[in-house]
């Protein structure tokens, strides 16, 4: 059988698929090649938000189109609260933010047989926390390892906990033993994520944290470097930092999920922090990581966020001089307590403010840049081009250097100059 896979959204949904892929690829099927015509065709779809859905279905309908006798299967956030809209999109195949190897299973039968199937299930019903291969599809390069899944934060612009239920986390002893395997097979980098990882353990005996695992992993990882997918700022006390700088196999990057500078918005999205902590957080990771880049979510033009709010959130991003930022226009998603608050600003207004965020963003990143001429770092090479290695530093930057048979190596750069978006500089270990 030959597949093709499309992925929107976030890292999690990166993982499943190539776990996906893994058990595909298990089950002697191949990728179809550019422009060849495949058997099945797989979107792993995302409910973020109403753009985000609005992708799903672009994606779903191009991919039917360019694939007419292919199976269409139809996965994620979006299916999972969406699933009549699937079906009149042509999907034969449908499953939620759950069972993917059932999903495989599917797919496979009914591309032999002819036989569809729907298998959403009710995600607060989920109990036990979904054992999937970790991993990459080729490569030995970066590998992902999902420990955590669930939300029950309920954030009022945030659609993920009805489609993705409760707290599930991966006990320690098997995330250390998936870590081995992992170290075993040459990956240089482990990347830990989760749909919110800050909530790790509170579901397991004993209630391990977050601290615990990464702690754990970073002792089984052999050579493998750490690095942390987004986290709420609740989550960085002193302890969590100390613990984990101790550990010495951490990445300098922290992508914290901040989505206001404003204290009245935070506070109308119901979200567990106010500026003053997720300041403190920032001032504690520089702290303990010296260097490290410090990177956000914002949203803009929440519901009843006034321009002094917006000016509010402006300084509060320059305060905490963040090394890059992810910026968005407020998305009203239907069935969130957002989409029916009073206050609604007018897109242009959201898009006006996004764009002067933007500018700061940009700002700041080349601020980072510039603040790291002079400066070793150690950088995962992954590609080449021209004579120069390229690849990401623990700080997340992508970095050149000249080199031969850089491919898979961590080395010392010592950073020389900025080249558009990136560092360039010469080896230096």
């Amino acid at each position: 059988m030959k597949y093709i896979i499309s992925t929107l959204g976030c890292k999690v949904n990166q993982y499943e698929t190539q776990a996906m892929e893994t058990l595909l690829k298990q089950h002697g099927h191949s990728p179809a090649e550019e422009g060849e015509q495949a058997d099945a065709v797989i979107v792993n779809t995302c409910a973020v938000t109403a753009e985000s859905g609005r992708k799903s279905r672009q994606t779903i309908r191009r991919l039917k189109e360019a694939n007419p006798g292919a199976v269409l299967a139809v996965c994620g956030c979006y299916s999972q609260i969406s699933q009549e809209e699937v079906s009149a999109l042509g999907a034969q195949v449908i499953f939620g933010a759950a069972d993917r190897k059932k999903l495989v299973e599917a797919v496979e039968e009914a591309v032999e047989k002819g036989r569809g199937c729907r298998c959403v299930d009710q995600p607060f019903k989920r109990r036990d926390f979904e054992r999937l291969p970790s991993g990459a599809v080729s490569g030995r390069t970066r590998a992902m390892l999902k420990i955590q899944d669930g939300c029950v934060n309920f954030c009022t612009y945030c659609i993920i906990p009805y489609t993705r239920g409760r707290l599930r986390s991966l006990p320690i002893p098997e995330a250390v033993e998936e870590t081995r395997r992992l170290a075993g097979l040459g990956y240089r980098e482990l990347v830990l994520t989760g749909i919110e990882v800050a909530s790790y353990g509170l579901d397991l005996p004993g209630h391990p944290g977050l601290a615990d695992v990464v702690c754990a992993v970073a002792e089984a990882a052999g050579e493998m470097r750490i690095r942390l997918s987004s986290l709420e700022p609740t989550v960085i006390t002193e302890d969590f930092c100390r613990r984990l700088a101790a550990s010495g196999r951490l990445c300098r990057h922290f992508h914290l999920s901040l989505q206001s500078g404003c204290d009245r918005t935070l506070k109308a999205m119901n979200r567990k922090y106010d500026t003053a902590g997720f300041y403190r957080a920032t001032e504690l990771l520089r702290e303990y990581f010296p260097g490290c880049a410090i990177t956000c979510d914002l949203i803009t033009g929440f519901p009843g966020e006034t321009e002094e709010d917006h000016r509010e959130t402006l300084a509060f991003i320059k305060k905490c001089a963040f090394e890059g930022m992810h910026i968005f226009p407020y998305s009203r998603r239907p069935g969130t307590p957002a989409d029916s608050m009073p206050g609604q600003v007018e897109n242009a207004v959201k898009a006006r403010r996004a764009h002067e965020a933007q500018e700061i963003a940009e700002q700041m990143h080349q601020d980072f840049l510039r603040s790291c001429i002079g400066s070793r770092l150690s950088v995962l090479f992954e590609t080449q081009e021209d004579g120069l290695w390229t690849g990401h530093s623990d700080s997340y930057v992508l970095v050149s250097a000249p080199g031969e048979n850089l491919r898979g190596q961590i080395r010392q750069v010592l950073v020389s100059e900025v080249r558009g978006e990136q560092l360039f500089g010469h080896l230096d270990d």
